[in-house]
């Protein structure tokens, strides 16, 4: 067995057992390993998750950090928090010296700070909490948990220079992350995040973080914030009054959706909410869903027996862990039927332009790799649609730029097909609590009229077309897994398929090469002769290719069986 790939990180391993500065707790868990090497110099297990733990560090980047929880450079931890963010206090009161005008009117930059049910979020909170006041920044920090978009909206309404939310969305429980935000309340652009990374890559992680003794000087965001926050999001209502007729089923999926969510549900007037009980309170081990992800109807599972059970509510909402994303199911003709993202995001759209008034010259915002029967919907109601790289803080930066040019009211929508939905400028990232509210209202103004939302859905496939779309995720853990992926897309990108299902590729777009208008980002996109087409890029916050499919057949059967036909091939493309 060579074991030479393995020397560099076990001697990182022994520096951070012999640092007096390292968690006890976190030394503990690299000592089994390195007992384990005194027993046997070759076991393959310790030897790997050593490699794993220290062949890198976690890359900042626009979404910031993710990985597992555990010692390491490569890990979450309490010394990769402060390292991050000391590099991001640096980037901070550098850039304040220079913009004090963007920022909060006072004598110190400040940063907004909010976590999630995952564990250590608390922990990590108050690590960056306190980095943040030792480098003489004012720090707002939430009470207890509270969902990502309530972040976005405390950046804004303390007028921080950036905020920081500890999560790492719908991850397995084994993952925490640390997402950073601009003094626009939106996740850092390119260039933002390429500056901290820079900050972070010039620290020694334990040399050069300071941090305060105790939480003395951090503020704690009082209620007030709170109920303006619920506010902004209650005056994105469509203004429908017929709620008090529904009946929810409401799981947060043991997430920080639970309040909020209830909160909202309760003021615009539903009738009934009934809370999986499971699923109710905070658990960052996620007991009940291994992924606690919306998307997934395993996720969904408890929610949908409550239902089953009941048999008398019309909607099953979830939200995951840091209330962002929101699912659904919806009662029609006596069973539950889960709509896609795709599926919930051009109901909303529609119903939006239907009972708003919308402004001049209206706009809506959606990603590149969600459903092009938004297009068709917005050119119907002379909306302008505008396409952005994947991710919503693509849509929320396009928010912020119509604010700069004095039009944001002309936005009327974002979307991203992975369930993410906002209505309104007062934040600048997806906002489940907005999206559960406008859900609601939906359901209920189609039950009004003796409807329901599948009812509606095919009425707008019968109009615009059957468009289909489907997720193909692969995984691809560790460092081999990371070289596979990066050799499938380079494969793709050298040598692409000529033909797919027998159907000729029209057109390959390169979103890293290729001159498309958006910055470069590491993206496929491949169109074949028949209108069908599909997307591959690898996920910037877990170990996963990544592929759309779409297509629009003559038929709903038509559309299902394009999709069936590229998943059968594409998968073989991947394994092979």
């Amino acid at each position: 067995m060579n074991t030479e790939k393995y020397e560099a990180a076990k001697k990182q391993c022994q520096l951070w057992i012999q640092n007096p500065k390292v968690d006890r707790q976190l030394k503990a868990e690299l000592e089994t390993y390195m007992e384990a090497l005194k027993q046997n110099p070759e076991d393959e297990g310790a030897l790997n998750e050593i490699y794993e733990r220290f062949y890198k560090e976690l890359e900042f980047g626009t979404g910031g950090l993710r990985g597992i929880l555990g010692a390491g450079t490569n890990r979450m931890n309490v010394h990769t928090i402060a390292k991050a963010t000391q590099g991001l206090a640096n980037y901070v009161n550098r850039c304040y010296a220079v913009k004090k005008t963007l920022f909060k009117k006072g004598k110190k930059a400040a940063v907004a700070i909010s976590y999630d049910s995952r564990n250590l979020s608390p922990e990590f909170a108050q690590i960056a909490a306190r980095v943040l006041t030792a480098n003489n920044i004012d720090v707002y920090l939430y009470r207890e948990l509270m969902p990502t978009p309530a972040l976005s909206f405390a950046v804004r309404y303390y007028h921080c220079a950036a905020g920081i939310m500890i999560t790492a969305s719908h991850n397995p429980a084994k993952y925490n992350g640390y997402k950073v935000y601009n003094e626009e309340g939106c996740q850092m652009n390119i260039q933002q995040a390429d500056q901290v990374l820079a900050e972070i890559g010039a620290l020694d992680i334990f040399r050069d973080v300071k941090m305060a003794a105790d939480d003395r000087n951090v503020t704690y965001i009082p209620e007030e914030t709170v109920d303006a926050y619920m506010a902004a999001v209650k005056a994105e209502s469509t203004g429908f009054n017929g709620c008090g007729n529904l009946e929810v089923v409401y799981t947060p999926l043991n997430g920080s959706g639970n309040k909020p969510v209830r909160r909202i549900l309760k003021e615009i007037g539903v009738g009934k909410v009934i809370v999986v009980k499971e699923q109710e309170l905070p658990d960052g081990d996620f007991p009940t869903c291994p992924y606690p992800n919306p998307e997934k109807k395993e996720a969904l599972r408890l929610g949908l027996a409550l239902c089953e059970e009941l048999k008398t509510p019309d909607l099953l909402l979830a939200t995951d862990p840091d209330c962002d994303r929101v699912g659904i199911a919806v009662k029609h003709q006596g069973e539950f039927v889960l709509l896609t993202g795709n599926e919930l995001g051009i109901l909303l759209f529609d119903f939006l332009c239907q009972v708003k008034k919308l402004p001049e010259r209206p706009i809506a915002i959606k990603t590149i790799v969600s459903s092009k029967m938004m297009d068709a919907v917005a050119e119907h109601y002379g909306v302008e649609m505008r396409n952005v790289l994947t991710g919503f803080k693509f849509i929320g930066e396009q928010i912020g730029l119509l604010e700069k040019d004095g039009e944001v009211e002309r936005y009327i929508f974002g979307f991203e097909e992975s369930y993410g939905y906002l209505s309104g400028s007062y934040v600048r990232d997806k906002d489940a609590v907005n999206g559960s509210m406008l859900i609601c209202e939906m359901t209920a103004f189609y039950k009004s009229v003796g409807s329901t939302l599948v009812d509606r859905l095919n009425e707008l496939y019968d109009q615009y077309g059957y468009y289909k779309n489907h997720l193909l995720d692969f995984a691809f853990e560790g460092a081999a897994g990371m070289e596979q992926m990066a050799s499938i897309m380079e494969s793709l990108r050298s040598d692409p398929p000529k033909a797919v299902m027998g159907k000729a590729v029209t057109k390959k777009v390169d979103y890293e090469r290729d001159e498309t208008g958006l910055p470069s980002s590491n993206v496929l996109e491949f169109n074949l002769e028949d209108g069908s087409g599909f997307v591959v890029r690898p996920s910037g916050t877990e170990p996963k290719l990544k592929i759309y499919l779409s297509a629009r057949g003559a038929s709903p059967e038509d559309s299902a069986r394009i999709i069936d036909a590229m998943k059968e091939e594409l998968s073989q493309l991947v394994k092979n």
